[in-house]
């Protein structure tokens, strides 16, 4: 075989071999059915901000009913798995009551809210997410509390619930 045609060959061999990316799901709704990864309650029940996250492998969302499980989960078992995306309530767009399907966000993209009087839908205090850094220190000047971005939050376990800033 000439220089050319092998050439040939082992580059459509090496990129068989490469993984196949897969595809960033994009936020959906809680239907009727969504319940909480650990809780087990249906999302639709509870006000104020909730998470999901898609693991690669599985096609459906993990919802949980507070952002302070998501990040319970991310620090725990998500360590393991691979993630492909994870969302939450932009508060600074939403009613507390009833998050709106517009206000889906990246969770790496959100400023936190932690340490607030406001409690969550599961009861508790909640880790709060805002799409601007505006939106979270208007929030704070009436609950209180201090923001952290996802990275720094993450990397010093500061979304543990074991965590001073988590509670009051």
């Amino acid at each position: 075989m000439s220089r050319v045609c092998w050439t040939l060959f082992l580059l459509l061999v090496l990129s068989g071999c490469s993984a196949p990316q897969d595809p960033i799901p994009v936020a959906r709704d809680p239907d009727k059915g969504a319940v909480g990864y650990y809780c087990g309650m249906n999302l639709r029940e509870h006000p104020g901000p909730k998470g999901q996250l898609y693991v690669a492998g599985v096609p459906d969302p993990f919802w949980f009913s507070s952002v302070r499980d998501l990040f319970v989960y991310l620090q725990t078992e998500g360590a393991t798995r691979r993630l492909l995306a994870i969302y939450v309530h932009d508060m600074g767009r939403t009613d507390w009551q009833q998050p709106s399907s517009e206000s889906w966000m990246n969770a790496q993209d959100a400023y936190f809210v932690l340490g607030s009087r406001r409690d969550g839908g599961m009861g508790g205090s909640e880790i709060v997410p805002f799409g601007s850094e505006l939106a979270a220190a208007e929030f704070i000047k009436q609950y209180g509390g201090r923001v952290v971005r996802y990275q720094e939050g993450l990397a010093s376990n500061l979304f543990t619930p074991s965590s001073p800033l988590a509670g009051r």
